[in-house]
């Protein structure tokens, strides 16, 4: 009877149905703080497993120390603290928006009219995803040879590689149009101006910044080697530049800073979709 109450009690006090789970912790957070933590572990991981690919390669490639995490976010401070690399940054991110401009300049209209007229798709349909699936990196030669050197080729490259998001995201934005409201805007008279600027624009926003974010992110991948082209300013030339240098410590700090920047730019990007999200426009 003794032993009976004793296990009861100890039942009592340790259930057996329990079980403990690692960071349990983080269910009882708020979602934008647990999402925070666990991209910190995300990032700690990478960086240790940075710190050791490094050491790995030390044995046999002694110039790996450079490499190595303390050196490379040392080296960034120092160039960020010194605003070595504010001209190179801002011309950067100058040809990113330059670039993204002119592919939403011509995009957009090219998706509208693909996405209003069957006939124009089935057209063109076969000959864009052609073109789409040609590398930019590989115009680079006939860029410099037509737009000689500067920043007009890096141009030409950067709306190359961004214009088919931007295009086929907005063509498809137009085929999702409920027709309901085109009959509606035509049975109130109203003109091609007012149904483009009032109900086809709003209805296809979110297609539009969609194809925005993914041109985003194609432009920032092709830049840095476009930026290679000869020119004297931005983060693609100052990556050859530590690499003449044989400052390799600078160079991984670039790098970390160029991903570091599209980071940022695609979670702008995001934030604008979510604000378009909330608020659309009626």
């Amino acid at each position: 009877m003794r032993s009976t109450i004793a296990q009861n009690h100890t039942a009592q006090k340790y259930p057996q149905n329990i079980v403990i789970k690692p960071f349990q912790w983080l269910s009882r957070t708020s979602a934008p703080a647990s999402k925070l933590v666990y991209g910190a572990v995300g990032l700690a991981v990478l960086v240790a497993l940075w710190s050791l690919g490094a050491r790995l390669l030390e044995t046999s490639v002694p110039l790996a120390a450079s490499l190595a995490p303390a050196a490379t976010f040392h080296s960034l401070y120092e160039l960020v603290s010194t605003g070595q690399l504010n001209s190179h940054t801002l011309m950067s991110l100058q040809r990113v928006l330059v670039g993204l401009g002119l592919a939403l300049l011509i995009g957009v209209p090219v998706g509208l009219a693909v996405g209003s007229s069957r006939m124009l798709e089935n057209a063109s349909s076969t000959a864009f995803q052609f073109l789409r699936m040609i590398s930019p990196l590989s115009w680079m030669p006939i860029a410099v040879m037509v737009f000689g050197i500067g920043d007009a080729p890096i141009y030409f490259l950067l709306t190359f590689a961004a214009v088919w998001p931007i295009i086929l995201n907005t063509a498809a934005g137009v085929r999702q149009l409920d027709p309901k409201w085109l009959m509606l805007a035509r049975s109130l008279s109203a003109t091609r101006s007012e149904v483009l600027l009032r109900i086809i624009m709003p209805g296809i926003l979110g297609n539009i910044l969609t194809g925005a974010r993914l041109a985003i992110g194609v432009i920032w991948i092709v830049l840095v080697p476009c930026e290679m082209l000869g020119v004297s300013s931005g983060l693609g030339y100052y990556i050859l530049d530590t690499r003449d240098r044989l400052a390799y410590s600078e160079l991984m700090a670039v790098i970390v800073l160029i991903g570091a920047l599209g980071f940022l730019l695609d979670g702008l990007a995001q934030k604008a979709y979510r604000h378009w999200s909330r608020n659309p426009a009626r």
